[in-house]
């Protein structure tokens, strides 16, 4: 992955974004939520490839079905949340595409575990 290109984040929708905008305005947990996945941000903007790359045989048809990823990634959050986003890249930019994020137990319960 040449890194030379400008790296940029974005949501997998606008849906998404809302529920991202809206975890500024919530409650204690939800602020800190909001601050843990825009402290991930600004470090997958430096580094796309700093989550953890998952295997093939763990990704829900859910992400193939609505993104039609070739690669998914795992960014471990504080307090046992996860970051899942896939990296899409051409010859102009890398764009980093959070697709959701979730507490352990419902990662858990989307990757099978």
């Amino acid at each position: 992955m040449n890194t030379k290109k400008p790296i940029h984040v974005t949501f997998g929708d606008k849906k998404l974004e809302n529920d991202f905008e809206i975890l500024k305005e919530g409650k204690f947990q939800d602020k800190q939520l909001y601050a843990f996945i825009e402290r991930a941000t600004r470090e997958l903007k430096k580094n796309p490839t700093c989550g953890i790359k998952l295997p093939k045989r763990l990704w829900s048809s859910i992400y193939f079905q609505k993104y039609d990823i070739t690669n998914l990634w795992k960014y471990d959050l504080p307090n046992g949340w996860r970051l899942i986003y896939t990296i899409k890249e051409n010859e102009l930019m890398i764009v980093n595409v959070i697709l959701e994020w979730f507490d352990h137990k419902d990662y858990e319960r989307r990757f099978g575990y």
